[in-house]
């Protein structure tokens, strides 16, 4: 019996080992909890004041030129020649396509002998009425032949205006069929070839040109930063709000910044309805052609925010989706507050509620704190 008991203390054995074995483990643990407890930590902290900041807010844009004209015929006929390439710049007045122009010329010499022909009957007519005028003062004819000449004289002249507004519209159509470049700017696509029949009822335009010495920039702004727009810029009137904006900055899509600077000119009249947005055009000088009708891009607005409560991003963390800091009371004890954020930069935020003039913020080290425990202050 005796024995048998002395197994089973046996087989207890090992698990009465692992249990002394952990002890002194909670033991340790649970000293070096109330040591840090009772330890009061050295941090850093801020105290908040009212100040001023810009920040910067992105806003996506797409590019236009200040014209995009669709180059169309206005001569119907075969293209005979294409002076130009796609994607090249032309100046104004510079020939971009011919169309085959000899039926035009024909029509052009046409009117021009019909013209000359008006004037030729116009003299004869002329030199009767002279002749008749003679006779009449002399009484060898009546009065009523002369009349008649002078109504034949009439509607010669009237043939010849008739055969000149003819050969005036004859000359216009035949100089449709060079095609001109209407302003300086670069040109696009190009469809069609040399040889192919073109005319004025043509669904697709011989190509388009895009005046692009000056670009412009549109983005949309929503109602909520419209509004703060509206307080942050100075201005009795939009107009004058947008006079004070500084110039911005647009983003390429390779993140590059463009080297000159933009104005905003002008906002849109009203939202509209679908996105609950309104569109802004900001201006950039374009004069080495770098940007193009149709790229995208960011537009970086500046915001310039006076008597604002400013604290460094790294005084702050996140917990269930809210930003946060810790601020010290006045019995030197933490304390987590919610921040609402108003704006940004780069290491910084725009806190608009959570924190007030005065506040003690923890500006580093959060990790290891807690609401609740005791500091000093650095």
């Amino acid at each position: 019996m005796n024995n048998k008991r002395t197994k089973n203390i046996l087989r207890l054995h090992p698990y009465l080992i692992f249990v002394a074995g952990i002890l002194p483990i909670f033991s340790s643990c649970s000293s070096s909890d109330a040591k840090m407890e009772s330890e009061i930590l050295t941090v850093s902290a801020i105290t908040v004041e009212p100040t001023s900041m810009v920040t910067f807010k992105n806003y996506p844009a797409s590019l236009e030129g200040i014209s995009n004209i669709e180059i169309r015929p206005q001569a119907d006929g075969y293209l005979k020649k294409i002076f130009v390439e796609e994607g090249a710049y032309v100046k104004q007045g510079q020939p971009l396509f011919q169309i085959e122009d000899n039926s035009y010329k024909e029509k052009y010499n046409d009117a021009a002998a019909a013209v000359q022909t008006a004037k030729a009957n116009a003299l004869k007519a002329r030199i009767e009425v002279d002749r008749l005028q003679n006779l009449v003062e002399a009484k060898v004819i009546s009065k009523v032949q002369l009349d008649n000449a002078k109504a034949v004289l009439d509607a010669e002249n009237a043939n010849i205006a008739q055969a000149s507004a003819v050969q005036k519209g004859a000359e216009i159509s035949k100089a449709f069929t060079l095609i001109t470049a209407p302003v300086g700017g670069y040109l696009g696509r190009i469809p069609y070839k040399v040889g192919s029949l073109i005319g004025r009822n043509d669904q697709n335009p011989l190509t388009v040109l895009s005046d692009i010495h000056v670009i412009y920039a549109y983005f949309s702004m929503s109602e909520t930063d419209f509004l703060e727009f509206k307080k942050i810029y100075k201005g009795n009137t939009v107009e004058d709000k947008i006079k004070n904006i500084p110039k911005v900055t647009l983003i390429l899509p390779d993140e590059s910044e463009y080297p000159q600077k933009g104005k905003i000119e002008m906002v849109q009249g009203q939202f509209d309805k679908t996105t609950a947005a309104i569109t802004f055009k900001a201006s950039f000088p374009n004069a080495n052609g770098l940007l193009r009708s149709g790229n995208t891009g960011s537009i970086v607005l500046p915001q310039q925010h006076e008597n604002v409560i400013k604290i460094p991003q790294q005084a702050t963390f996140e917990l269930q989706n809210k930003v946060m800091a810790y601020i010290v009371g006045t019995d030197n004890k933490l304390r987590n507050v919610s921040l609402k954020i108003a704006g940004k930069d780069e290491e910084s935020y725009i806190v608009s509620s959570g924190l007030k003039a005065g506040d003690r913020v923890i500006s580093k080290g959060l990790q290891r704190l807690k609401e609740g425990i005791s500091v000093n202050i650095k």
